[in-house]
């Protein structure tokens, strides 16, 4: 077993603990708080057919160095995870790379919505933590830019119990968009083309699918006030809607293509600083759900070609804890809302059994992001170069512990 002497709770009090494991530990855990392990809902660990970029060795390295335990993987990988074989498939190969890396990660997967595999969607709903949506193209080629197989995915959820997590970005508009740009290819222009009616028009869509066949709908990754304001009418409503944002979209707006160039595109798009103020306050009122790192590392290579050419996403699984610590420091978040949204809502969307994974943080420490320091295959970050306050020394997960050192 493990016993943890001296923790200290995120409201202050003094914690000892034991742990079920097969490993016998006493960790004195003075100086360091206990935080629940964390529950990441969006990343993309590329297994399989990506491996170049990230996969699972390394990736899970990278989930614990940040604080996750669990994780949810997306089905845009090659090939796409579209079929009940190909889930199957997929996951013999990441149960073989944890083995490999010694790391008892936890994880579920997403579900491609693909228009000629519908018929595939009941048959996986016991072994998927959801259905993934994409309503515009991004990374890969899974999209449903049609009414009636997005209507027949929403009806094909409700009836069989399933989530429908959706990329809320309309292909149509992004089509006029791009056409308007075209001989500009400058990196701020990504923002402009997949700009925020682009995103508002798929949230509304989405929404109004919930509000018809009563889908459990969590819309990824939302960057912008105007979603919001959606998803805050149909909470009111009644409707199972929920929201989640991502770490770039909270802490880094349009003003970072100027020194990152290919490396701060992303899909939906940087937005400007207004949006950022905006999603902390609806964090902050418990609009804003949880946080997905949207963890989606591609080679420096790919990231430093022009515009047009470098692919979207970024990494972000092992600075999303420091980044919202740093946050709590400058008064802008509570633990309590930091434990809420890496942890308790997505268990509670979810519908996840409770855990004994824990995290021991240090809230104090102070570090420099490095691509030195990163365990993710890519070695890159956005945010390379930051001081953050607030790191983990311990992840414990199913019993196994591991010293972030």
């Amino acid at each position: 077993m493990i016993q943890i002497f001296n923790a200290q709770s995120i409201s202050g009090q003094s914690v000892n603990l034991t742990i079920p494991s097969s490993e016998t530990l006493e960790l004195d855990a003075s100086g360091l708080t206990l935080f629940p392990g964390l529950i990441d809902p969006h990343v993309h660990f590329r297994t399989p057919g990506l491996e170049h970029k990230e996969n699972w060795l390394t990736a899970a390295r990278a989930a614990i160095y940040g604080g996750y335990t669990t994780v949810f993987d997306m089905p845009n990988t090659l090939p796409p995870t579209i079929t009940a074989e190909l889930l199957h498939e997929k996951k013999a190969l990441i149960d073989s790379q944890l083995a490999e890396a010694g790391v008892p990660l936890r994880y579920e997967l997403f579900f491609g919505a693909d228009k000629q595999h519908l018929n595939q969607l009941a048959a996986v709903k016991t072994e998927v933590i959801g259905i993934k949506v994409f309503m515009g193209c991004s990374t890969g080629n899974l999209v449903i830019d049609d009414d009636a197989s997005l209507q027949a995915v929403f009806e094909i959820a409700a009836q069989n119990d399933m989530l429908v997590a959706v990329h809320a970005e309309d292909e149509q508009r992004m089509h006029e968009r791009k056409k308007q740009f075209q001989g500009t290819p400058h990196f701020h222009d990504h923002s402009a083309i997949r700009d925020i009616e682009v995103a508002r028009l798929a949230v509304e869509k989405a929404i109004a699918l919930t509000r018809r066949y009563g889908t459990r709908l969590y819309i990824l990754h939302l960057s912008t006030a105007e979603e919001l304001a959606l998803v805050a009418k149909a909470k009111q409503e009644g409707l199972p809607v929920y929201a989640e944002t991502t770490p770039h979209h909270l802490f880094l707006n349009d003003s970072a293509y100027a020194e990152l160039k290919g490396r701060a595109v992303v899909n939906p798009p940087l937005r400007t600083a207004e949006h950022n103020a905006v999603l902390l306050d609806a964090i902050r009122s418990g609009l804003i759900d949880t946080i997905g790192s949207d963890h989606a590392p591609h080679t420096t290579a790919e990231k430093d070609r022009p515009y047009g050419e470098c692919p979207s996403g970024m990494p972000g699984i092992e600075t999303t804890l420091p980044l919202l610590l740093t946050a709590y420091h400058q008064g802008l978040l509570t633990l309590e809302q930091i434990v809420r949204l890496t942890s308790t809502r997505a268990q509670e969307i979810f519908r996840l059994p409770q855990t004994e994974d824990v995290v021991l943080v240090d809230l104090n420490k102070k570090s420099e992001v490095t691509p030195q320091k990163l365990q993710t295959k890519c070695a890159w970050s956005a945010f390379t170069g930051k001081v953050l306050q607030g790191w983990p020394v311990y992840t414990i997960v199913q019993g196994k512990c591991f010293h972030l050192v």
